[in-house]
């Protein structure tokens, strides 16, 4: 008969075990578990790495293989609409809908699916635009592609945001959310609103972080290739508002 403490070590020592197995697989640190898995396979695990361990994540961006290019498609994509999604749920257009008599619960939820969509994809190509002429304006001689891939997998934070605030919002608020208003007004929205913006900055922080490793440039480097995106968006944004 093993001993109580004996048994509750071995639990902890396999639970341990399995743990750190866990991590070396979502985080791809070992040769022998990137050579078990295929292209897809690794780059599907890299999504929630990309929020623990970044570095491993964007370096793997530097791989031209073709096979390799085309799996990251399909996470960039799921990726880039959450974040689009969480964005326009942010708007004050969404913040009114469930006003407007012709809205209800279901072709809400269509219109932040389309809208979201929309958004996100062309935030991908004009975000990576963007982060393309910062990049090349400090000597990159990297692709397109390449940038607007960093982008895809930094917004990460932000496609995260909508998977755990959307839920928060509607448990406290109901359809509230979508009226003006409503109780979603006061202390309670403050605080979920500093709390997406904590998840916008550290998305700011990966593309840095992905510049920073894709390129092999230093900090400063980084930080003022992405600005210079940042920059140029603003100016893009701006001649549009006044128009």
């Amino acid at each position: 008969m093993i001993p109580p403490r004996a048994d509750s070590i071995a639990r902890t020592g396999a639970a341990q075990s399995a743990a750190a197995t866990l991590l070396s697989v979502a985080l791809l640190d070992s040769a022998e578990t990137q050579n078990e898995l295929t292209p897809d396979s690794a780059w599907w695990l890299r999504v929630p790495a990309v929020l623990l361990s970044p570095r491993p994540v964007f370096f793997a961006l530097r791989e031209d293989d073709p096979d390799d290019v085309a799996a990251r498609s399909e996470p960039v994509l799921l990726l880039v609409w959450l974040a689009g999604v969480a964005s326009v749920l942010a708007t004050p257009t969404a913040s009114g809908l469930l006003d407007n008599p012709d809205y209800d619960a279901m072709l809400l939820a269509v219109w932040a699916f389309i809208a979201g969509g929309i958004y996100g994809v062309v935030g991908y190509f004009v975000g990576g635009f963007a982060l393309f002429f910062g990049a090349r304006l400090f000597g990159s001689l990297g692709d397109f592609r390449r940038e607007r891939q960093i982008v895809g997998f930094a917004v990460a934070p932000l496609a995260v945001s909508f998977l755990l605030l959307a839920p928060v919002r509607l448990s406290l608020y109901g359809g509230d959310t979508f009226r003006a208003g409503g109780a979603d007004e006061g202390t309670g929205e403050t605080v979920l609103v500093v709390v997406q913006l904590l998840f916008a900055g550290w998305s700011l922080a990966l593309l840095v972080v992905g510049v920073r490793v894709v390129h092999g440039w230093s900090w400063p480097r980084a930080l003022a290739a992405v600005a210079a995106g940042v920059a140029l968006l603003a100016a893009i944004v701006g001649v549009f508002a006044i128009a």
